[in-house]
């Protein structure tokens, strides 16, 4: 932990107990925001004849670590075939199990998949519950251990960490000091060489994946991470498939209702991703409108940045302009640059129940002392003691590019435009997405319109003051899912289930247990 003023250290302990519990209910699933702009899900966006910035990929020969044999026998059976073998792991159960890399050419390289279960305590099981917290990037081994298991007892709980990830077959980047120069880069550009100099930086972050990663990094789209879905779902026995996946797992959920219809069984799919190809209301909106109530609240507590929203309002973006034309000092040797403010406070925008660290931090920071945004920046980044970023890091972006085609650096730059124009705060900046346009390998993205014809009733949730995933993507999820039934909860904060609401958790309980759907526009309230 970096120096501190007394004030600063007696709210970290606070605040990281209430948003990084290993990414459970609640808390941010999103890692690392990257030059791409903070936390934006990866979702299908544009044409996969698109992406006309890209370069050719030029993989080189390299054999990543978790590159594995496939296990004997021919084609995709081999991998059916296989046994797991649990093993404990603390209070739990743990395995490995192979996986192709290309799920159409089977009899080619093998990758491991990292697997953690929660057995079921309670008669007659109801089979696995799969978990997936979101990201994309993070593990799902985690999320399995910390799950409320209230209700679900029935249930082996099992969350894996999806290929790129974790403990499988990881995406590997640059790291140290590499990676805080490029975490630190001004992601809202002012002129045309501040826009050259982050399109050289995002060229050389995907190019430092590509010569570590090699192939891996083409076959990570969430295309193939649910056939890795199914595939597990077939080795622990089950006919059809449970799932609880939140933000970013929403859409490996709603796609897996795409691709195996006829293997869904029941689906919760909370705080969803926005799945079509229009975005009506955009990221940035949900953390300006998270700001606004943020404000309104700061206002409510006599707080020192300001007596009504507007001043509250003003005062962030003077930090954050402050901060663009001199970062400011800390206690180390880092200072906080305008990303790394922008990214503390988006950190703290998750919950409101880390509001009163937020309005701590801002005001620190009126008085020009970055201590505190510097620290939830690197807790965001994943940024270690030693100067070590956590691997989600990396498989953030390498995952959300491959699933995202784009139209190239121009359309991304009218894009970040429009968004200031929705979104005066965040619109500004989280700059434009410059990091998918440039990324050095292919898109791998569905083709038509997800709606999971033919597909069991599945669960949508939604919040209505959910900054990371606004809660209209939740009602279109549900609207364009021809199976799709919605559950609204009235509050704030990234991610409903587990989170205390006895309404939604009772909901989502009979619903995974007994089959039996809320009725028909049922909202919760905190």
């Amino acid at each position: 932990m970096p120096p501190t003023s007394k004030r600063v250290t007696a709210s970290i302990a606070a605040v990281l107990a209430l948003v990084l519990p290993s990414c459970t209910p609640g808390s941010p699933t999103d890692p690392a925001p990257t030059q791409s702009s903070p936390a934006r899900t990866g979702s299908p966006s544009a044409e996969p004849s698109d992406h006309p910035d890209r370069p050719d990929p030029q993989v080189p020969d390299v054999a990543p670590e978790g590159f594995v044999t496939p296990p004997p026998g021919q084609g995709a059976e081999r991998y059916r075939q296989q046994r797991i073998g649990w093993t404990s792991c603390g209070a739990h159960q743990c395995a490995t199990v192979a996986a192709p890399l290309e799920h159409a050419r089977p009899d080619r390289q093998a990758i491991t998949l990292s697997l953690l279960k929660v057995p079921a305590t309670e008669e007659p099981r109801l089979g696995t519950l799969f978990v997936n917290p979101g990201g994309p990037g993070f593990p799902g081994t985690s999320t399995a251990a910390e799950l409320p298991r209230t209700g679900l007892e029935q249930y082996d709980i099992v969350g894996w960490d999806p290929r790129g990830v974790g403990g499988s077959t990881p995406v590997r980047c640059f790291q140290g000091e590499d990676v805080d120069a490029y975490m630190a880069l001004d992601t809202s550009p002012d002129d045309s060489a501040e826009r050259q100099a982050l399109v050289v930086a995002n060229r050389s972050f995907g190019q430092s994946c590509l010569e570590r990663s090699g192939e891996l990094l083409q076959h990570i789209s969430t295309l193939e991470t649910v056939r890795d879905l199914d595939l597990l779902r077939s080795l622990v026995g089950d006919e059809r498939l449970s799932y609880l996946g939140y933000s970013y797992g929403t859409y490996i959920g709603a796609l897996y209702a795409e691709l195996f219809p006829d293997r869904v069984g029941r689906l919760v799919l909370d705080s969803a991703v926005n799945i079509t190809d229009a975005e009506d209301v955009t990221q940035a909106e949900g953390f300006d409108r998270a700001l606004g109530a943020f404000a309104d609240w700061c206002v409510s507590q006599g707080c020192r940045l300001g007596t009504t929203r507007e001043e509250v309002l003003e005062q962030v973006t003077t930090i954050f302009d402050a901060t663009d034309v001199q970062p400011m000092a800390t206690a180390g040797d880092r200072q906080l640059t305008q990303s790394l403010a922008v990214t503390g406070v988006v950190l703290l925008l998750y919950s409101e129940q880390s509001w009163p660290q937020l309005r701590e931090a801002l005001e620190l920071a009126a008085d020009g002392e970055g201590d505190a945004l510097l620290f939830y920046a690197d807790q965001y980044n994943q940024r270690g003691e030693d100067g070590q970023y956590g691997q989600s890091t990396f498989a953030f972006p390498a995952i959300s590019c491959v699933d995202t085609a784009d139209g190239g650096l121009d359309e991304a730059l009218e894009q970040w435009q429009a968004d200031e124009e929705v979104a005066p705060v965040f619109g500004r900046y989280f700059g434009p997405a410059l990091t998918c346009p440039v990324w050095p390998v292919t898109p791998d993205v569905p083709e038509g319109t997800i709606t999971g014809a033919g597909a069991d009733p599945l669960l949508v949730i939604g919040t209505t003051g959910d900054s990371a995933t606004p809660y209209e993507y939740a009602v279109s999820m549900a609207e364009q899912l021809e199976s799709g039934h919605l559950l609204t909860l009235e509050g704030e904060g990234h991610g409903a289930f587990g989170d205390g609401n006895a309404c939604v958790d009772g909901a989502v309980v009979a619903y995974l247990t007994e089959g039996t759907l809320p009725p028909e526009g049922t909202r919760c309230r905190e």
